[in-house]
């Protein structure tokens, strides 16, 4: 028998896999293709404060092994999550972690103080790669000081497990990891997207109505994991890998890199099933190398 529980900052999951934010919707999405409750979590899609329409179409394009979005974060709002769509995904027997997000640091506060006293979510992801409307519109995440800033007002008004989003599209990922550390984070989740663009050859003009957008799938892994290696020995906290997994052995790399759970993400739109079948393929990867504690491939790379 093989145990698959891993531990964030006190907070129990049954395995390591999760979704990742924006590529799971709610949950309810996937219902009917795979039992959720295998699941470690679910990393649901962006909140707000208000209500959102997100960006102009198109906004989502296919490249050479990945993807791009700039879907800008499209949602009903905090509320509308808390009212409507928590009730019927409380259900499942898996950790549900919010995705939040905010132009300025008091957008933060008030969505997470409204999460605060939900019962049964004991943990959020702070997305720190949105643009901060105080500052000319640089993202949070790529200012260590900005960083710190909002993980620490944040923990002022959060009481369970806060895991904060990383960008990867910074000089030095380190430094932005032992910054949130410090100012109260439990753990940090990475990568995030990394910065792309596509033109159409044709009418000479940009993919996407955004011109930029996230770049994600199996294109970025190299650069994923090389950040959580990197972030594993500079902090202390947990950390979820994210960036191109499309299978068990993608996210075997990531543990041995240092990462207590990854997040499967663009995998989800070319196989639905993807993520329990990863479950099950770490509980096999284990059993052949007579491994019976997962957590034990925990930075486990051999240099």
């Amino acid at each position: 028998m093989v145990n698959l529980n891993v531990n964030i900052a006190g907070l129990k999951l049954k395995n390591p896999v999760t979704t990742a934010s924006g590529t799971f919707g709610f949950g309810e999405e996937f219902e009917d293709f795979i039992d959720l409750n295998k699941l470690g979590g679910i990393f649901v899609k962006g909140l707000t404060l208000y209500n959102r329409e997100g960006n102009d179409y198109p906004r989502m394009a296919e490249t050479p092994s990945g993807m791009l979005n700039a879907v800008g974060l499209q949602n009903k709002g905090i509320d509308y999550f808390i009212n409507t769509i928590y009730p019927k995904i409380k259900k499942w027997d898996t950790q549900i972690f919010p995705n939040i997000n905010g132009s300025v640091v008091e957008d933060y506060i008030a969505v997470a103080e409204k999460l605060n006293d939900v019962e049964g979510i004991e943990g959020l992801e702070l997305n720190i790669s949105c643009p901060n409307v105080k500052e000319g519109g640089m993202a949070f995440g790529v200012s260590c000081p900005s960083a710190i800033a909002v993980t620490k007002a944040v923990r002022e008004v959060y009481d369970k497990t806060i895991i904060v989003k990383l960008s990867p599209n910074v000089t030095d990922i380190t430094e932005i990891a032992k910054g949130v550390e410090g100012a109260g984070a439990d753990g940090v989740s990475l990568i995030n997207t990394l910065l792309g663009m596509a033109i159409d050859a044709n009418t000479r003009k940009p993919i996407l109505s955004t011109i930029t957008g996230g770049l994600s799938g199996p294109a970025i892994k190299p650069v994923a994991i090389r950040m959580v290696w990197q972030v594993y020995n500079a902090v202390k906290i947990p950390i979820v890998g994210i960036g191109g997994i499309m299978n068990a052995t993608d996210a075997i790399e990531f543990m041995l890199a240092g990462s207590t759970a990854i997040q499967v993400g663009t995998a989800n739109f070319i196989d639905p099933q993807i993520s329990v079948k990863i479950v099950d393929g770490l509980e096999d990867y284990c059993t052949q190398n007579r491994i019976t504690e997962i957590s034990d491939l925990i930075g486990g790379m051999i240099s």
